[in-house]
């Protein structure tokens, strides 16, 4: 294995620890509420969503930490949040601690979106970019994947405090993620356009095997000089990254109004709704998993091939048949292998669209002295929507007083039609990044 893929291996698995974390909660969701006894306002608001709002605000403020101490230094830091967040979580003695440990690790995973796509786009090269960034989109599902199963393997095993062990296990891979860290060289391109170090610099591009160092440098520094990189506390919001700025804002607004979080988050109650058996929501849950894992897989063969615009196209197609074949199934009250089938097509057409590009498109569409800020910036509105989306989401699906408790089909046709105004925006204005270095993205995007 070479050293560059290794370096993104290991940057990557914060993903992983992204996915499990996100995922693990639904285990200790009923035994925690029989344990504790709290109010539906304090479970829902501080036991079940408060490591969403740590994750809006790492990704809000990770963009900081990131640019002024480097790339490999926060990295360490968030090893050391999810570490300290799984283990505590697990012996947590009452809910306000608790609570307290997940928006640990929500702040955790928040600035890992920002940090880990940030280090792997800048030390990959132009024709590998786009695959090695997007392992941080596989381990965020293969850790998704890996948490479903393991909460089905470890229920029973501790009785009523079986959740405990549920959550604790995260501490593993945490642990293991921490100390592979410190082997990690620092960001090249951070290097020089932050602190100005050629030398050290050098000596990374080297160790990751560029081909020609010395070019690599020059061209980045000529990159930093055309914007005026010496600025060190650059203002993103200038007029001359407006383009990107809109890139990122709308690549990640249509992530989350696909509906890809609603569907994750409450699977369990739209497929009740549609007489799915509870006893079966184990079973579809790891289906779900499963597709989501294996077309991340053919979204990272086909990113650096096919680039991320057709892969927005083909996912955006995707969206729009299966989100109506969703509706559909409500509005007609049709069966449940239909229902799944639709289901699984959703996920799909996300696993190989938004899902493989989002975290890769971000990382390299901002000029290196504000990437890290940029990506700060794509994530805090990816994560701030789907925090209200998930929030709003019983105004409209309960069953009880839900504005569409009767048929909730009008949900996924709204979706839908979202997802034709991502495909007429891929088709008009999303540029193709595919093969093009990171200096030749500054010069396409970045006007003075």
């Amino acid at each position: 294995m070479n050293k560059l893929l290794r370096y993104s291996i290991v940057a990557a698995l914060a993903g992983f620890i992204f996915g499990f974390d996100t995922v693990v909660i639904s285990g200790a969701n009923l035994p925690i509420k029989e344990l504790w006894h709290t109010s539906p306002l304090f479970h829902g608001f501080f036991i079940m969503s408060m490591a969403l709002w740590g994750t809006v605000l790492g990704a809000m403020f990770g963009g900081i930490p990131t640019e002024k101490y480097g790339r490999k230094k926060v990295l360490l830091w968030i090893g050391i949040l999810f570490s300290v967040s799984a283990a505590g979580t697990a012996i947590a003695p009452n809910p306000y601690i608790f609570s307290f440990l997940r928006f640990i690790g929500g702040v955790g995973i928040g600035v890992s979106s920002v940090v880990a796509p940030t280090y792997i786009s800048e030390i990959s090269t132009a024709k590998t970019r786009g695959r090695l960034v997007g392992m941080y989109q596989f381990n965020i599902v293969f850790g998704i994947l890996a948490a479903f199963v393991s909460n089905f393997l470890l229920k029973g095993v501790g009785g009523a405090g079986d959740w405990r062990y549920m959550l604790g296990i995260m501490a593993i891979p945490s642990v293991i993620y921490t100390l592979l860290v410190p082997g990690l060289p620092e960001s090249p391109r951070w290097l020089i356009s932050i602190k100005n170090n050629l030398t050290a610099a050098k000596d990374t591009l080297i160790k990751i095997g560029a081909e020609n160092p010395d070019e690599e440098i020059k061209s980045i520094v000529a990159a930093n000089e055309s914007i005026h990189a010496s600025e060190s506390k650059e203002n993103i919001f200038k007029p001359k990254y407006r383009t990107v700025i809109w890139l990122a804002f709308l690549v990640a607004f249509f992530n989350q109004l696909s509906g890809i979080n609603f569907i994750l988050y409450y699977a369990p109650e739209i497929l009740e709704r549609a007489g799915i058996g509870s006893k079966d929501s184990l079973f579809n849950s790891i289906s779900i998993g499963g597709i989501n894992l294996i077309f991340t897989f053919v979204g990272l063969y086909l990113i650096d091939r096919i680039g991320r615009k057709q892969l927005l196209i083909i996912g955006s197609i995707g969206y729009i048949v299966s989100l109506a074949m969703v509706a559909y199934s409500f509005y007609s009250h049709g069966s449940n292998l239909f229902l799944m089938t639709s289901l699984l097509m959703f996920i799909a057409s996300h696993a190989i669209g938004q899902g493989a590009i989002i975290w890769v498109f971000i990382s390299e569409i901002f000029p290196n002295n504000v990437r890290a800020l940029g990506q700060s910036f794509g994530c805090s509105v990816h994560w701030v929507f789907a925090a209200l989306i998930t929030l709003i989401t019983p105004i409209f699906l309960d069953k009880n007083d839900g504005i569409f408790k009767d048929n909730p089909w009008p949900i996924f046709a709204f979706f839908s039609f979202m997802m034709v105004l991502q495909l007429v925006w891929t088709l008009t204005k999303v540029p193709e990044t595919k093969g093009v270095s990171l200096e030749e993205l500054e010069k396409k995007l970045i006007h003075d």
